[in-house]
């Protein structure tokens, strides 16, 4: 069905905020999405996102591409079907890359990792809309954009990728999950 190739960057987080992070246009865009205010991932926030980020010196990015073979790259599926091809890759990377960078964080004391996207550990059942803390403060994490990074941007210039979109039903060629971890170290 797919295959996966791995992209590394690293960046001091100085550089990252000056050059890839504008909180207030993605705030905004943050404010479109079905999550705003409904995840504990996802904004608003009862932090200042700059002040997040200044906390630790390095960002050490990766970006998975996931390769659709043939058969499916570029392809319409009913949306039952096509639900299903996105949970068995992109959700099963995604799952796999959590995991990964959790173990990332214990080997590196005093870092935190961003995650590839918003978070799914409740499965669409989030505490944070009925005033209920987090049911997983240990593994949730916000995701690079939803503290104001440009993904798009960071994977363009630092990897030399560009992005993919789904379009009308349609498969892209790849979609790519954007992840990174914050550290101490400089």
């Amino acid at each position: 069905m797919y295959t996966t190739q791995r992209y590394h960057s690293s960046i001091s987080v100085s550089d990252y905020l000056e050059r890839y992070v504008d909180v207030e246009t993605f705030l905004e865009k943050c404010r479109e999405c079905p999550n705003y205010g409904r995840l504990w991932s996802c904004p608003p926030y009862d932090f200042d996102v700059t002040r997040y980020w200044e906390q630790y010196k390095t960002l050490e990015l990766t970006a998975v591409k996931i390769l659709f073979n043939e058969e499916y790259a570029g392809k319409s599926f009913p949306p039952e079907e096509t639900q299903q091809i996105i949970e068995d890759s992109l959700w099963q990377v995604k799952a796999d890359l959590s995991a990964e960078l959790l173990e990332k964080e214990q080997a590196h004391p005093g870092s935190v990792s961003l995650s590839a996207g918003s978070c799914h550990l409740c499965q669409g059942n989030c505490g944070k809309e009925n005033g209920e803390p987090c049911r997983f403060p240990e593994k949730m994490r916000y995701s690079i954009e939803a503290l104001g990074g440009n993904v798009g941007l960071t994977i363009s210039k630092l990897m030399g990728i560009e992005l993919e979109w789904m379009e009308e039903g349609r498969l892209p060629h790849y979609f790519v999950l954007v992840c990174g971890l914050l550290t101490q170290q400089g």
